[in-house]
């Protein structure tokens, strides 16, 4: 281990030594599954050397993987191997060993059990014919989980953020950290957290930041986004922020998971499992989470005060508003079915739907495998025009918000050009978009307008997955694509 560089986790078994595995981690993800100790006493115990158990006390299976979903068929009894943590199996005993530079030996390590909070069920598609679809439907619940708790008396409570929320309020900036869908649903909350913290707030894609070695201070807040917690890139992000003293908080969708150990504070999505690849309801759960967070840090500002309330009102009857949207499943089908030779896409987004237009493109790559492009309809006219003619589809989404009418400009643009067009809009709004008649039209429910891109995504997951079954690919796991978010 001290001569390996980078991210691993590896498991060894050898000829030489029967009934023994060893196993160990750096910078990846490793769980041991725990099953069934025969005596509830003993659960959550320390485990220091399980040989230190009577025989009886002994765990019956030990289970390694590297996702918490792989063994909750099995137990729901886990622990988290750390960096640089040597685990030692011996005939049905569990050892922990550290091997810290600097240290000639190992040290032993006492760590407790920890109980997995999901159900097998989530893990089965049930009456669903993909994991995705099952996914995009499980929304309204998603989101109500997400939610539970955190709203109280017109208010926002995020026990995960208490004892830090005034740090982040004397903050210089505040730097929202993430890859693929997480760095496009922070996107969708920049915005926001702008409006109502009063605090400049900048982008990047961890990739990019370790590329550059972008500065970083003390007086920062570093927000990472990550569905997994895992998410290779956005781990060394994480290190170079601690390294450099910013505050780091983490938006995560796994307990335990390596971003929610390592940062100083932050919030669980609580979206469920999502098995997918394509990420659908951890998307729509990060925005609820990052808008909470937002309203959360601009509570002492009484100059947004209606604003809040606006909002609060409005997440409350989220869910519902996203079980109306569902409703355009076999709308979405039918507009699948017509796009289904096409070779290219193009989705104009602007203000807070412009991350809507990356992520609905994204979908489209992910799964249906076809070429698509998020792009800000405010650079329409400064080289994308180009590519329109009366055979490229583009979806406009022009949802009642500050930029409305500017997205109507840029829909009458791109008719005059004689663009393909497919028009998103809030119901009733059909006959202020459309610019003729046979244009097509997708109305979806109004919210707040920093919401609207939680409703807007909807229609274009259905419409990937869709694409995606009529083409005959594979949705769950698109080719070149797997869930194992710390692949190098």
């Amino acid at each position: 281990m001290r001569q390996l560089e980078g991210a691993f986790a590896l498991i060894f078994k050898s000829a030489h030594y029967p009934n023994e595995l060893i196993a160990c981690m750096r910078g990846s993800t490793l769980i041991l599954g725990v099953k069934e100790l025969a005596d509830d006493k003993v659960r959550g115990k320390l485990f220091h050397d399980v040989k230190d158990l009577t025989k009886d006390e002994k765990p019956k299976e030990l289970f390694f993987s590297s996702d918490l979903c792989a063994i909750v068929e099995h137990t729901k009894n886990y622990l988290a191997i750390e960096d640089n943590e040597v685990v030692h199996i011996k005939d049905g005993c569990v050892s922990i060993l550290k091997f810290d530079y600097g240290r000639e030996k190992p040290a032993s390590v006492q760590r407790a059990l920890s109980v997995l909070e999901m159900e097998v069920e989530q893990i089965k598609k049930g009456n669903y014919d993909h994991f995705m679809q099952k996914e995009i439907y499980e929304q309204p619940h998603s989101l109500t989980t997400t939610m539970r708790g955190r709203l109280k008396d017109n208010s926002v409570v995020l026990g995960g953020l208490k004892e830090h929320l005034k740090t982040i309020r004397h903050s210089r900036r505040i730097i929202f950290i993430g890859c693929g869908t997480s760095y496009n649903a922070a996107l969708a909350a920049r915005s926001l957290f702008e409006e109502l913290s009063g605090i400049p707030v900048t982008m990047e894609l961890a990739s990019d930041l370790q590329d550059r070695q972008g500065p970083i201070y003390r007086e920062d807040t570093a927000v990472f986004v990550s569905q997994s917690g895992e998410t290779a890139d956005t781990l060394l992000a994480l290190e170079y922020a601690l390294a450099n003293g910013a505050l780091c908080v983490g938006v995560t969708n796994t307990v335990g998971s390596t971003i929610a150990r390592k940062t100083h504070c932050g919030i669980h999505i609580n979206a469920g499992c999502e098995i997918g690849v394509a990420s659908t309801k951890a998307y729509t759960s990060q925005i609820v989470a990052m808008a909470m967070m937002a309203l959360a840090i601009g509570a002492d500002r009484i100059s947004t005060q209606a604003r809040r309330q606006s909002i609060v009102d409005d997440l409350s009857n989220l869910p519902n508003k996203v079980s109306e949207v569902l409703k355009l499943d076999g709308e979405m089908r039918d507009l699948a079915e017509s796009l289904i030779d096409t070779q290219s896409l193009l989705v104009f987004g602007r203000g807070y739907n412009y991350a809507t237009a990356l992520e609905g493109a994204l979908k489209v790559k992910e799964v249906a495998l076809t070429h698509s492009e998020g792009m800000l309809a405010g650079e329409m006219k400064h080289g994308p025009l180009a590519l329109v003619d009366e055979t490229l589809p583009i979806i406009v989404i022009a949802t009642r918000d500050a930029c409305f009418s500017k997205q109507q400009s840029a829909i009458q643009q791109l008719h005059a050009r004689k663009g393909r067009l497919i028009i998103m809009c809030s119901e009733g709004d059909a006959s202020s978009v459309r610019p003729v008649e046979s244009c097509k039209v997708i109305e979806v429910p109004r919210v707040a307008d920093c919401l609207q891109p939680v409703i807007n995504i909807i229609p274009l997951q259905l419409l990937a997955y869709h694409l995606t079954v009529l083409r005959g690919f594979d949705v769950d796991q698109p080719r070149n694509l797997a869930k194992s978010v710390t692949t190098q």
